[in-house]
């Protein structure tokens, strides 16, 4: 195997909880290798160094393409596969914004109404 789509491996590797929201964070523009926007289908080759946003919250993940997978694998398997670059700087505030976010206010119980759940949402920032 010599190439593997973007969206497909990023999947793959467990970067990314499903594939359609692999492939969204490409059509968003957010996900670049070498200084140029990646989209889902663009074919990846080995040793490739690609800039992604986390799923959700602040922050973008560098890492390195260690091996081309096509199938989901276990996450030992998958570690392997690629190498995090992320610099410390950005580990910290992803570990500070983790520890400081609540969701639920005093008061608020059960389940998010839709307007709640939007608002959540968009502070975690899927939407912009």
């Amino acid at each position: 195997m010599e190439t593997v789509r973007v969206d497909k491996w990023m999947w793959a590797v467990r970067l990314f909880k499903t594939r359609g929201v692999a492939a969204r964070a490409c059509e968003s523009g957010r996900v670049k290798s070498g200084g140029r926007i990646l989209k889902a289908s663009t074919s990846l080759r080995g040793d490739e160094v690609i800039e992604l946003p986390f799923p959700e919250g602040p922050g973008t993940r560098v890492v390195r393409v260690v091996e081309l997978i096509e199938k989901r694998v276990g996450a030992p398997q998958a570690r392997l596969a690629c190498e995090d670059l992320t610099p410390p700087d950005v580990v910290e505030t992803r570990r500070q914004w983790q520890s400081s976010r609540s969701h639920r206010k005093e008061g608020e119980q059960g389940r998010p109404t839709k307007r709640k759940r939007r608002e959540i949402e968009e502070r975690r920032g899927f939407f912009e």
